[in-house]
């Protein structure tokens, strides 16, 4: 999941060196943090957090099929 996540914010930023993708894993739970460039934070939230939530939802479509619970927060 970690991967996914960060290939997406990558192909999103002008800066992909900045992107930062860590994952806390808690059992079945796992919680993903982005870090992006302040100047990037808009491209990966998108207008009213569409691309944010796009991002979410494909996450959520890929954990589904490994049966875990995924949360992705975006973290400045």
């Amino acid at each position: 999941m970690k991967d996914l996540v960060e290939v997406i914010a990558k192909a999103l930023v002008e800066h992909p060196e900045e992107v930062v993708v860590t994952e806390k894993n808690n059992g079945k739970h796992i919680t993903i943090e982005l870090h992006v460039a302040p100047t990037d934070m808009g491209k990966v939230i998108g207008k009213q957090g569409r691309i944010a939530k796009a991002i979410r939802a494909v996450v959520k479509a890929a954990s589904t099929k490994e049966d875990l619970r995924v949360d992705v927060e975006i973290v400045e």
